[in-house]
């Protein structure tokens, strides 16, 4: 099985070590999702609520530039600084999931090494066979 970096144009390329899009065996695999904002990759601050909404828009916009969508998530793992948040978060995940179309999920807590990130989502998807 061969991987492919999936470049997205107007989505900064990464100064650290990772791609944000790979596809392997069918499969796309996402970097980590924090509330950044794409094209600059300037940290967005603000509430759980807040957060959370720019981090699912920004895999939205991967997902799409690949023919996807996020119903093609078959795994999400979210990874927040306080668990407590966690209630926050559900209500503003189920508006971005088909009803019954959720995929499975983790929810770890862990401490960002980004200051003022509270949350990060790494998903892994469908690819649609045209990419």
């Amino acid at each position: 099985m061969k991987k492919e970096v999936i470049a997205i144009p107007g989505v900064q390329t990464p100064g650290a070590t990772f791609n944000h899009v790979m596809k392997a065996g069918g499969l796309l695999f996402l970097t980590g999702q924090l509330s950044a904002d794409l094209k600059t990759g300037q940290i967005l601050t603000g509430d759980i609520t807040a957060q959370t909404k720019r981090a699912l828009e920004n895999i939205r916009v991967m997902l799409a530039f690949c023919g996807a969508t996020m119903d093609d998530i078959v795994k999400a793992v979210l990874y927040l600084r306080d668990v407590n948040d966690r209630h926050k978060v559900n209500e503003v995940y189920r508006e971005y999931f088909t009803k019954g179309q959720e995929p499975a999920k983790v929810t770890v807590q862990a401490a960002s090494p980004v200051e003022g990130v509270d949350i990060e989502f790494e998903v892994t998807a469908i690819a649609p066979s045209r990419i």
